[in-house]
């Protein structure tokens, strides 16, 4: 308070000293002074003059200020003994009294006696004062004088309430109170105060301020709490006075319970103040809180503070900047900006607390960290948040959690955030620096969603904030490109490409940062490179004219660098990047009629530019298959995703279908000539007609013409092109493409390449496969991979034709597939070193590519084919029969042709290798995401026309259940690929980065929300498929309990009782079960269902399983949804075919409950589900030892135990019951209760018990003394059935003594003694006297447990097994700990004689003593002790097992002390 008052007494002399110098003709010299003699006031006999005039001070009459001739102090003493030694003193004072109040009737005389006086004596002279008082300061500073002259003013002050100020300025009254202010000694406060109160009761509303904001100046201390009172009175009266009042508040020493009060008032008119007075406001409430109250109060300011009704959004504002450019807008102006003002001044109020008051900021951040609800957050919690990131160090981290916290659970939307951004603009502007560095630091998360969240920070910053900043913006956009993390270059550059869609413009004059990311394409991915040119493109070839000239000249160098080299790195960019430019010069921009002809030239101009550059490329690539290859699907790629100038699409078509038919189509009559080694024949012809117009894929000659390097051709054969049979479904691709782009997806024009056949040998190999040569085997492998991807691309591009001719057509073709598949199958198995002709050319599968793929020499060519590099040498080693299984078995590694175990098992006893296809899946060309819509076929009626296109015959095709298959396998890796996170990059540093993406090139060029949208379009036919295979289950399931009533399902059916063609069917069946239930899983556990922006495409998947239930017209919430597709999911539990197909329909039941907000009532139906499936027998190769069976155990075990409601009732049931089966049963049995459980997973089981035990008693509350008496039986009673739990386990390292099981061991059982330390001895303390013998069984039960645990730390440390003795040292800590923590708790209880305390001796876990322990030193401490902790009732007994223990017991300690010290 005493530095308050030197401030405003320091302000208040500055004021005086203004007011005087407004009076003043002119400044005081020593060198020259005037005399005003003339001027001085006549005494006439007043006393009052003459008292003045003695001591030293002159009246002067007019606007000339009264003259002191003495220093302050003397002439106040002076005159201070004049009076006091006067003859009629004490009636001299009220003579002087008069005397001045007779003169100041004159206006002019009180205004001089108000104002300074004028000082005579040198500056040398002064005593350091540098400015003076008036007459009425000097008069009030003498005691015997003050009470008289201060009620002398307050008579003078209602003359003057309601006159206007004069012409200096001057208002007499505000004059008048200023004379009270910093007076050295007040003789009477309380009579001040009161007069005070009285004055600013009756004066006028803009005095009542003034007077108000004196007070602190003029009371002293012991008048702030009556003051206070008052004003409190006069605040509930007056609203308009709510301002100064608050203002004196902060400035008064004042009881804190009465600030509160004021506070509560205040907050309850803080919604209907105005604008201008909010700042002050907030100041007082956020000023006026303590450490207690500062949560509480902070969440009743942001309940109410909301300044967004003072705020124009962003783009009205801007409109309203263009209606006043225009001179159209209102005179609002004014007010507008001082309403900005004001919400920056509460906004720097608030700043300003957080700064300096930690408790304020962790209030603020703790209030908004309680909001649960979505629809609760609002604008200003997202920009405290970001404002208490940037402001306060202390709580920065902390805001930043919140932040990251609030960002994963939902609540921070999008919508909300660019709501933030536009109402607080003004605000955030200022902390820009913060929001970029806190955008950076969230691009480095591992969290998709708080990534994406990192990217709208970079958005909207470039979108609200001014020019300097949206610079700053795309700097830190070219760093992260720049960096060299995969997701960070991903991230950044799709918010590049946005902020060019956001705001050209301001893009433009950017585009020298964006340039200088050319230098780091090298380690750019091609997707990523592809996005950088289209950035570039974007902002060279923009619609302005002249413009970033300089970025094109650049383009183009680098492009025509990068196509001119050798290197495979390289030509790939320069690839890409000319490909990706000419489709940003050739884009379809419709030029309107208005434009002007400077702009249609320079769109005929960039036609030719684009026709010269893919020129440039076909040159630069028409001698390599590889690099062709990829420039046709990347062209491919380009008008499958932009609309091209007609122009210029007219021109690519022609040129592409004319070399397409040159390349690779011939007659059918056009019989290959040439020394093959197998006969040739026109095969996999839909059209069999015998004459001989038809044509052929000439794909045989062409490519054994570059495997055996033919330098000779046929004459027929020069007239065609050269060009690479490997370039044959990439330039189709393009073909279809082009012929759909110009006919709007009609394909008439080529429809004859889905049926027509190709000149190949006969591919099936046979019995001559074993007569074959090496090279033969190459080139048949070779040839039947080309065939595959050739059907592959045909059914990409007539997939969506919809006459049941090309349907029917495009069923038979996937029939193709399927057989070619089994084919491959056949060659790969005998080839183990092959490497299959290259299917997708781009960085990420450079290593897989042999090195001389692109020469065109035999000597080349043979290597690459026969001796190039093991890639594959781990599939010849899968030749076992258990191998077989473990794949057929593992999600990710379904065998794709449909083979039955009982094959392979038959075929490895030949000698036979079968290999997996998902191992050579970067060789496949990619199925398009549109090729599932076949999902859609039924029965499809297919017409056989004659020569005259008469109908021969009718053909009924349908999709099989081994074409089903093949869909439902890439279906599955694709969204695997796409919707799964990619935990792989944080591991990428022995691999590739690009390996997870192989063969994905297509699909990531397409949205996230574009796939799943396709994907809930297919759930209508999946449910169809799923639903026909449970019946099929079910049908067979009932018709096999006719027949065999002990048998638990038809899945049991072994080879001998069925043919062989229906388990091979059921094998097929029961694979796309486990595929359909994989596919729904991996949708639903989407993480970016989370998002607001994708709630639709939640809603439209839950509506499709919710109607295979009923049909419902109107919308029905996302609750009612959830629980309707549930009940409908868990109907197919009855049907199961195999484990894993189980575990999939939990986990997608788990994921359908994690997005219910009432998940309870379906947790015990998963319960119920899982322990089904743990009691069932399961087919012989779902126990395989294998890392996915146990895997997928741990996980159907941790549902099990998650979801059950009584989790130590489940762990006993299973402890006690079903590992006892399993120790009785025979070696190789199981135990009957749970089948599951056999000797190979019991490590599983206890593993998962353990945890789950540790888990459940950590989550109990530790009792309290105000816990009810209930309370604490039902939680006594919890932890003896926990500790009982606890024992049965440990218990079965007894019997099962191998590593893993000792492990769990000495990892839970310390973490369980942990536990019982934290949560449990708490209560036992509040319970002992009321349950003392439950307390000591429970710890007697407890150390029977702890002694095991004692005798595997010897056991570890006698076997020197290190894997075991780290744990040692915690362990035996946690356990001294409960030592001590149960004796405080006896003595708390007054009940030491309970507890003994003994030495253990070191033991095996058999109990046998270790004997080699003796021949240590006997002297040692008693730092491994043990307790022996017994009732009352076995004290004896203990102490005489005590005794005898203790004789050898010493002996122990020094050798676990000197092992401890070695581990």
């Amino acid at each position: 308070m005493v530095s308050k008052r030197r401030r405003l007494d320091s302000e208040n002399r500055e004021t005086v000293t203004e007011d005087a110098s407004k009076i003043m003709k002119q400044p005081l010299s020593k060198l020259a002074r005037k005399s005003y003699d003339s001027h001085e006031v006549e005494e006439n006999g007043s006393i009052f003059v003459r008292l003045l005039k003695t001591s030293g001070l002159t009246l002067k009459t007019g606007e000339n200020q009264n003259q002191l001739g003495v220093d302050q102090i003397i002439f106040q003493r002076k005159l201070f003994q004049a009076l006091r030694k006067h003859p009629s003193y004490p009636k001299i004072i009220e003579e002087f009294v008069n005397g001045l109040e007779s003169y100041i009737e004159d206006c002019d005389c009180l205004r001089n006696c108000l104002l300074s006086c004028e000082r005579l004596q040198d500056e040398e002279a002064s005593t350091g004062t540098f400015y003076s008082k008036s007459l009425i300061k000097l008069l009030l500073g003498i005691d015997i004088l003050q009470p008289a002259i201060i009620k002398m003013l307050f008579e003078k002050v209602p003359q003057f309430l309601f006159e206007n100020e004069s012409n200096d300025g001057i208002n007499m009254s505000r004059l008048i109170i200023n004379q009270l202010k910093w007076l050295d000694r007040i003789v009477d406060s309380k009579d001040l105060t009161a007069q005070m109160m009285q004055l600013i009761s009756v004066a006028p509303l803009n005095l009542q301020h003034d007077f108000i904001t004196s007070l602190p100046e003029i009371l002293v201390d012991s008048q702030h709490a009556n003051v206070g009172k008052e004003l409190s009175k006069l605040l509930a009266q007056n609203t308009s006075l709510t301002v100064p009042i608050l203002d004196v508040f902060s400035s008064l020493r004042l009881d804190s319970n009465f600030l509160s009060e004021i506070r509560q008032l205040v907050m309850g008119k803080l919604s209907s103040v105005q604008l201008e007075d909010l700042p002050v406001i907030v100041k007082f409430i956020l000023h006026s809180v303590t450490d207690t109250t500062s949560l509480e109060v902070i969440s009743e300011l942001r309940e109410k503070l909301n300044v967004q009704h003072f705020i124009l959004p962003s783009r009205v504002q801007a409109s309203q900047s263009k209606l006043k450019s225009k001179g159209l807008a209102s005179s609002s102006g004014n007010q507008e900006n001082s309403d900005k003002d004001c919400v920056l001044l509460v906004f720097d109020v608030i700043k300003s607390a957080i700064r300096y008051e930690k408790a304020i900021s962790e209030a603020w951040i703790k209030a908004i960290e309680r909001i649960e609800s979505v629809t609760e957050h609002k604008a200003l919690d997202v920009a405290m948040l970001l404002i208490i990131y940037s402001t306060s160090t202390q709580t920065k981290k902390g805001s930043e959690k919140v932040l990251r916290n609030k960002i994963q659970s939902g609540c921070i939307q999008e919508q909300l955030l660019e709501g933030t951004f536009s109402t607080h603009y003004m605000v955030l502007k200022d902390i820009c620096p913060s929001i970029l560095l806190l955008a950076q630091t969230l691009f480095h998360s591992q969290d998709q969603r708080i990534i994406l969240f990192g990217s709208l920070l970079y958005k909207y910053a470039f979108k609200f904030f001014d020019t300097y900043c949206q610079q700053e913006v795309v700097g830190a956009l070219v760093t992260h490109v720049c960096s060299g993390n995969e997701a960070e270059v991903d991230t950044a550059l799709d918010v590049l490409l946005e902020l060019i869609a956001l705001n050209p413009s301001a893009m433009r004059l950017n585009a020298v940062f964006v340039k200088g990311i050319l230098d780091y394409l090298e380690t750019m991915s091609p997707q990523q490179i592809r996005k950088i040119f289209c950035i570039l493109s974007t902002l060279a070839f923009s619609q302005q004219p002249g413009t970033s000239n300089h970025i094109q000249d650049e383009m183009h160098l680098v492009i025509r660098k990068q196509l001119s080299s050798t290197v495979f790195k390289y030509k790939l960019i320069g690839i890409i990047g000319a490909v990706t430019m000419a489709g940003i010069m050739a884009e379809d921009r419709s030029v309107p009629s208005n434009s002007t002809q400077r702009r249609a030239d320079l769109s005929s101009e960039w036609c030719t530019q684009v026709t010269s550059l893919l020129q440039l490329v076909h040159s630069c690539t028409e001698h390599s298959p590889w690099a062709s290859s990829l420039y046709y699907d990347e062209f491919a790629n380009l008008i499958q995703e932009r609309k091209l100038a007609p122009k210029t699409l007219e021109w690519v078509g022609q040129t592409i279908f004319n070399d397409f038919q040159d390349a690779f189509v011939v007659d059918f009559c056009a019989i290959p000539e040439g020394d093959f080694p197998f006969p040739v024949k026109a095969l996999y012809g839909l059209e069999e007609s015998s004459t001989q117009d038809g044509i052929v894929i000439n794909l045989l000659p062409l490519f054994f013409q570059e495997f055996a390097g033919v330098s000779q051709m046929t004459s027929q054969e020069s007239s065609q092109k050269s060009m690479s049979s490997l370039c044959l479904a990439s330039h189709f691709r393009l073909l279809r493409l082009c012929v759909a782009r110009q006919h709007n997806g009609n394909l008439d024009e080529i429809d004859g390449l889905l049926d027509c056949p190709l000149f190949l040998p006969d591919l099936e190999p046979g019995e001559k496969l074993e007569s074959m040569s090496a090279k033969e085997r190459s080139l048949m492998c070779s040839l039947t991979f080309l065939t595959f991807n050739w059907f592959r691309e045909v059914v990409n591009a007539f997939c969506q034709q919809t006459s049941p001719e090309m349907k029917g057509k495009v069923l038979s073709r996937l029939k193709d597939l399927v057989e070619l598949q089994e084919i491959l199958e056949k060659y790969l198995a005998v080839i183990p070193d092959y490497v299959p002709p290259f299917a997708n050319v781009d960085m990420d599968t450079l290593d897989m590519i042999p090195k001389s793929s692109s020469a065109v020499s035999t000597k080349n060519r043979n290597k690459g084919k026969m001796g190039g590099r093991k890639q594959k040498a781990d599939i010849s080693k899968a030749s076992s029969t258990e191998t077989l299984l473990t794949e057929d078995t593992s999600e990710c590694d379904t065998v794709t042709s449909g083979r039955s175990p009982v094959e392979k098992e038959s075929a490895g006893k030949e000698g036979k290798t079968f290999v997996s296809l998902q191992n050579y899946h970067a060789f496949f060309r990619e199925l398009d995401i549109e090729v599932f819509s076949i999902l859609h076929s039924g029965l499809v009626t297919k017409f056989i026309l004659d020569t005259e296109m008469h109908t021969e015959a009718t053909e009924v095709v349908q999709l099989g259940p081994a074409e089903l298959l093949f869909l439902l396998e890439d279906l599955s890796q694709k969204l695997e690929n796409v919707l799964t996170p990619s935990f792989a990059k944080r591991l990428c540093f022995l691999k590739n980065k690009g390996n997870r993406n192989i063969g994905f090139s297509h699909l990531h060029q397409r949205s996230v929300q574009d796939i799943v949208h396709c994907v809930v379009q297919l759930l209508t036919p999946m449910c169809n498929h799923l639903e026909n295979i449970h019946n099929y289950f079910q049908v067979r399931r009932l018709s096999y309990y006719k027949t065999r009533n002990h048998s638990l399902g038809a899945e049991h059916l072994s080879v001998d009782d069925k043919p062989r063609v229906k388990a091979q069917e059921q094998h097929t069946m029961s694979s796309c079960y486990q595929k359909l239930l994989q596919i729904f899983y991996t949708l639903f556990a989407w993480k970016g269902f989370t998002h607001h922006s994708n709630l639709h495409l939640l809603h439209s998947a839950l509506e499709v399983l919710t109607s295979r239930l009923k049909q419902t017209e109107q919308e029905q919430p996302l609750e009612e949804l959830i629980s309707q597709s549930f009940n409908y999911l868990q109907n197919f539990h009855h049907c199961i075919p195999n484990f894993q197909c189980g575990l999939y329909l939990l986990r997608l039941l788990m994921t359908l409950l994690e997005k219910s907000a009432a998940p309870t009532q379906k947790k015990e139906k998963l319960a119920t589900l899982a322990k089904q499936l743990l009691c069932r027998a399961w087919p012989h190769g779902e126990k395989e030892k294998n890392t996915n069976f146990n895997d997928h155990l741990h996980d159907l075990l941790c549902i099990y135990l998650e979801h059950t409601d009584n989790v130590l009732k489940a762990i006993e049931e299973i402890a006690g019951v079903g590992v006892p089966e399993l120790v009785n049963a025979p070696k190789d049995a199981s135990s009957s209760t749970f089948p599951m459980l056999t000797r190979h997973t019991f490590v599983i089981f206890f593993r998962v018990m353990m945890a789950e035990l540790e888990k459940t008693v950590k989550s109990l509350q530790a009792g309290t003394a105000t816990d009810s008496q209930q309370v604490h039986e039902e939680k006594l009673l919890y932890w003896n059935m926990a500790v009982r739990d606890f024992s049965i386990l440990i218990n079965l390292m007894k019997v099962f003594d191998s590593y893993p099981v000792l492990h769990v061991c000495l990892k839970y059982g310390r973490h369980f003694v942990e536990a019982f330390l934290k949560q449990c001895m708490p209560l036992l303390d509040f319970c002992f006297r009321k349950h003392r013998e439950d307390v000591l069984s429970l710890l007697e039960t407890l150390q029977r447990n702890t002694r095991l645990l004692h005798h595997l730390c010897g056991h570890s440390k006698i076997h020197q097994d290190t894997r075991l003795t780290k744990h040692v040292p915690l362990l035996k800590k946690s356990l001294e700990l409960l030592v001590c923590r149960v004796k405080a708790m006896l003595v708390l209880n007054n009940c030491r004689e309970a507890f003994w305390l003994g030495t253990l001796k070191n033991r095996d876990l058999q109990g046998e003593e270790i004997v080699s322990q003796h021949l240590s030193s006997p002297e040692s401490t008693s730092e491994d002790s043990e307790s022996g902790m017994t009732s009352h009732v076995s004290r004896d007994r203990a102490t005489q097992d005590g005794e005898d223990e203790a004789s050898d017991g010493q002996k122990d300690q020094d050798n676990d002390e000197s092992d401890d010290s070695s581990d």
